[in-house]
């Protein structure tokens, strides 16, 4: 009897060497995301940088306007070079820019900073994801891409325990130091990650694509026989369009826009708000670890129950709950309840986002999945720029208890898209069949 693994156990091994690292890159994404809500409340009252509500916000904008740049390009430039060369280039990106944040003598320097650091964070995440669904087992897609992004809520808990023991101690800048750290991390990525193989193989590189598959003895994904493998810069991005996928890739842009400005704001805004009700920073902070422990719960529960009855309708779903937990959150409740329902709202919200981004995945083309992905993250990010700045003009102008009504009503209106595309996918008649061949050949 052969001693050599099954196919089974062979693609398992490359799916955990792929997810894995992938993982890691988006801790480190979500470690640099959530550092500057996590900080900003003891960079307001210090004065850093003579910084004020307004201006925070304005900051928050600029880190999110980076990364609709990213998640806008990364798409593209990904299904032109690899997956793999961009994810090493954008960790390296945001990790080199939280270097220039953390020496930044101005308000200016700073924003530079965040800025180039968003393209970095918006060009991982849709790449990451991409990726991930390439090795995704057959009908686990939604559950894969749901592992993943709870790295980037892991990240999002790291933050805040960077911030409670590293910015009292050290102050502010320090925690932008040890965000420069994953730059120590882009080697390894170099060295160990593959490549996608649809992606070579929809670009025509079939020998490299063999000498990888022989490597981690898997089986090559089949070559595009329709006629739609891309030949030009933007083919991937008008295929979004043609027959009749223009409605549903609108969908997901307007849905996305209202989940990434919800997710924006709460993340950016959360420990500031709650530390106005009169919680301390360590209090404030703790808020931060149970919303983000919210989505790593919300990832897993999410993944399976969409790879069951379908990302879109889990989607909706998530979203309408998050619009309740939100609006909770502007009335006063006893400390345990409050705990209770931002860890719950954390439940939602962020898995809510993730799978409209499972769907597009999952429905997309290999040759241009991290286009779709990417796009559909950039329309979204429209949102997440409109958002850190709404939140500061509310609290500058002290209705920071409008904040919570406005992100609640950017979630009921996610929810009504994205339902719409569920309802619309629903009369495609094999809508749910073909998701899963795609998950299977990818």
């Amino acid at each position: 009897m052969s001693s050599s693994p099954s196919p089974t156990a062979r693609v398992g091994r490359l799916a955990v060497l792929a997810v894995g690292l992938c993982w890691l890159a988006v801790l480190f994404d979500g470690l640099d995301m959530f550092i500057y809500g996590s900080v900003l409340p003891h960079m307001l009252e210090q004065k850093a940088l003579g910084l004020t509500p307004d201006q925070a916000g304005d900051l928050g904008s600029y880190a999110t306007f980076g990364m609709l740049v990213g998640a806008l390009t990364a798409g593209t430039v990904a299904d032109r070079i690899g997956r793999k060369k961009l994810m090493v280039g954008c960790v390296a990106l945001f990790s080199l820019a939280s270097g220039l944040c953390a020496m930044a003598g101005s308000v200016g320097v700073f924003g530079l900073g965040r800025t180039l650091a968003g393209i970095g964070l918006g060009g991982l995440l849709p790449t990451a994801i991409s990726m991930v669904c390439d090795y995704a087992p057959r009908g686990r897609g939604a559950l894969t891409i749901g592992m993943l992004m709870t790295a980037h809520h892991a990240g999002g808990i790291l933050s805040a325990y960077v911030a409670l023991w590293v910015v009292e101690p050290l102050g502010w800048r320090a925690a932008f130091w040890f965000c420069v750290l994953p730059l120590l991390f882009v080697p390894v990525l170099a060295r160990f990650l593959p490549e996608s193989l649809s992606f070579l193989v929809a670009k025509g590189r079939s020998e490299e694509a063999g000498e990888l598959a022989r490597r981690h003895e898997v089986a090559l994904p089949a070559a595009p026989t329709d006629g739609q493998a891309t030949t030009g810069r933007w083919n991937s991005l008008v295929s979004l369009f043609r027959g009749g996928e223009w409605s549903q890739t609108l969908l997901y842009w307007l849905a996305s826009f209202g989940g990434l400005l919800l997710v924006y704001g709460v993340a950016t805004w959360l420990p500031t708000l709650m530390r106005g009700e009169g919680y301390n920073l360590g209090s404030a902070l703790t808020f931060v670890v149970l919303f983000n422990l919210g989505g790593i719960v919300g990832m897993l529960v999410a993944g399976r129950a969409s790879d069951r009855f379908g990302a879109p309708r889990i989607s909706a779903i998530w979203f309408a709950l998050t619009a309740a937990g939100v609006f909770l959150l502007s009335v006063h409740m006893p400390l345990a309840l409050t705990f209770g329902v931002v860890f719950l709202t954390g439940v939602f919200l962020n898995s809510a986002q993730t799978m409209i981004y499972a769907t597009v995945s999952i429905r997309s083309r290999p040759e241009n999945r991290a286009t779709a992905v990417g796009w559909t993250s950039g329309m979204g990010r429209f949102g997440a720029v409109f958002g850190p700045w709404l939140g500061g003009q509310l609290l500058a102008a002290n209705k920071g208890d409008w904040g919570f009504t406005a992100f609640a009503l950017a979630g009921l209106s996610s929810m009504v898209f994205i339902g719409i595309a569920a309802l619309r996918g629903s009369k495609r008649t094999a809508g749910s069949d073909s998701e899963q061949k795609l998950v299977g050949a990818h």
